[in-house]
């Protein structure tokens, strides 16, 4: 099996990821990578907020802050604010970025 691509793109002032995120997942985690049907590759993450009011993607912001060691500000949401598919932007140093979720991704990957 071909290992998955991985769901980041570099840029000069961070990196942009993309998820899949479960809501009312039971925990706050990350997954691990997953591919979808159309060749994507997407960061799977569950939070144990409900996606009502925005609650969900307030959840997956501050996961992504802790587990990357970068403050809160520097984590935005990019799109898909009303879909489990989104892309979220973290600003800070994209080589330490990239190599942090590699760790994390590695770490819980299912295959």
């Amino acid at each position: 099996m071909v290992a998955p691509r991985e769901p980041w793109r570099y840029a000069a002032a961070g990196i942009s990821i993309a998820l899949r995120v479960t809501p009312r997942g039971g925990r706050d985690d990350i997954d691990g990578i997953e591919q979808l049907a159309d060749g994507r590759s997407v960061l799977k993450v569950r939070v144990r907020a409900i996606a009502d009011g925005g609650e969900a993607n307030k959840a997956v912001l501050v996961l992504l802050a802790t587990a990357l060691g970068v403050p809160k500000a520097n984590v935005k949401l990019l799109s898909g604010a009303t879909s489990r598919l989104k892309q979220i932007a973290v600003g800070g140093d994209p080589a330490r970025l990239g190599e942090a979720l590699r760790r994390l991704a590695s770490a819980k990957s299912t295959d």
